[in-house]
């Protein structure tokens, strides 16, 4: 801990938010795009599952299985990812993972067996890995922590756009190519042309970004001093109310660390379950036409986007982290519960999944606020993907969980029971993180 250093001077508000207006408008939505695709090609197989299992005589314990399995290499890549991006600058290594994860996502067309299933997801999920938290670490060189709130909030809703846009989009390739145009059917069409502009964006990335402030030519010079200056005084205060050391063996060493790591597990087992499930779940409402649930399946995310950019306006506003986390989490639990127990009701399933979405992806976003609040500069590269990774294991439990259950009872609601029980869990442990060490 360190609270003998000088205070680095704020700079004038007007160049400063000039500054931040014009690295907004540059950053966010050519990252936004980045993400959308990313999780486009992260999650598409929870629509291609509608053709595929039947077309490859594939149980929903294997889909489960092959779901998830993308995790296993993600969570092992992650650290090693995050210290690379690290290492050699966000804008080379980033351009790589595209590439090779869009390459890896639309081979999935070449999917004949459980095995191949497999293999095609576990060394996506490896490519994929240092994507999330490198943008996390990514933001931190250009934004202080009391603008990070709505930053991230304005970037992670891609993942409800994805949803919103890639659901009746998906619905659509289904439908349109289940003719077998090409010789392929349309699962593999869904995979083909989802995965190719992420490989052309991963080569825009390498033109477009920037490593770091004094390389970004469209700031002038008082605008790269102002933010210069704007985060030497964020990570005074940081340095200055966290007991995180500022090595990875510090950081592996420290106990809030982990439980933010056990809080974001519990947050993604929500989602992923909602990202994998959600399609199959509208299906068995009766709906039978891939196209109808595509668009049905857009609503939850619709809400879920307009949710997140409120919360994370209002926890900037108001300089409040925990509450602004746990709240949606328990919004997200009683969405569960509410399609659990009244699910042969399409219209209280569909505003249950509503409600589970807005929660589950509004806790997402606003969790990022938490560690990178605390871990200085130099342990943020490893403890950002730490805690992701550690989240990221909820990746495979998750889809397989349900899977098996599905399976076994022929019904997601035990699955959606246990979920809700996790989220109460993670709620229950946001709020004992010390408000000091997070409300800025």
């Amino acid at each position: 801990m360190n609270t003998t250093t000088t205070a680095t001077p704020w700079p004038a508000a007007s160049v400063l938010d000039g500054a931040y207006k014009k690295a907004s408008w540059h950053l966010i939505p050519f990252i936004f795009i980045c993400y959308f695709f990313n999780y486009l090609d992260r999650v598409n197989v929870g629509f291609a599952k509608l053709e595929m299992l039947d077309a490859l005589h594939l149980s929903n314990t294997v889909y489960g299985l092959g779901a998830g399995i993308f995790f296993i290499g993600y969570v092992l890549s992650g650290v090693p990812s995050n210290l690379i991006l690290h290492k050699i600058g966000a804008r080379r290594w980033i351009a790589t993972m595209m590439v090779a994860w869009g390459a890896l996502s639309a081979c999935m067309l070449f999917v004949h067996n459980p095995t191949s299933f497999y293999v095609l997801r576990f060394f996506t999920g490896v490519a994929e890995a240092g994507f999330f938290p490198g943008m996390v670490l990514y933001f931190t060189h250009w934004f202080p922590a009391q603008k990070r709130g709505q930053v991230m909030a304005l970037f992670m809703s891609a993942i409800p756009i994805s949803g919103l846009v890639g659901g009746p989009l998906s619905g659509w390739m289904l439908q349109h190519f289940s003719a077998g145009q090409g010789g392929m059917a349309g699962w593999q069409w869904l995979f083909l042309l989802q995965g190719l502009p992420t490989v052309i964006l991963g080569v825009a990335v390498y033109f477009y970004l920037n490593d770091g402030i004094t390389q970004a030519k469209w700031l002038t010079a008082d605008e790269k001093g102002a933010m210069q200056a704007a985060l030497a005084g964020d990570e005074q205060q940081r340095q200055a109310s966290s007991d995180v050391g500022q090595t990875f063996s510090a950081v592996l060493r420290n106990g809030s660390v982990w439980m933010l790591g056990v809080i974001y597990f519990c947050i993604q087992m929500g989602v992923y379950a909602i990202n994998f499930w959600l399609p199959s779940i509208i299906k068995s409402l009766g709906y039978q036409s891939s196209s109808t649930v595509g668009w049905l399946s857009a609503i939850p995310y619709l809400c879920a986007a307009l949710f997140m950019v409120w919360a994370g306006r209002s926890a900037d506003q108001r300089r409040e982290r925990r509450w602004h986390v746990s709240l949606p989490m328990v919004m997200g639990l009683t969405g569960l519960m509410l399609a659990a127990n009244f699910s042969s009701n399409a219209l209280v399933v569909m505003v249950g999944l509503s409600m589970a979405t807005m929660g589950a992806l509004a806790a997402l976003a606003m969790f990022w606020s938490l560690p990178a609040a605390f871990l200085g500069s130099a342990a943020a590269a490893g403890g950002l993907a730490l805690i992701n990774s550690l989240g990221q294991i909820a990746g495979f439990v998750s889809p397989f969980l349900v899977g098996w259950i599905k399976d076994a009872t022929q019904s997601t609601d035990t699955a959606l029971y246990i979920l809700s029980s996790v989220l109460l869990l993670g709620a229950i442990l946001v709020l004992r993180i010390p408000a000091k060490l997070v409300n800025r």
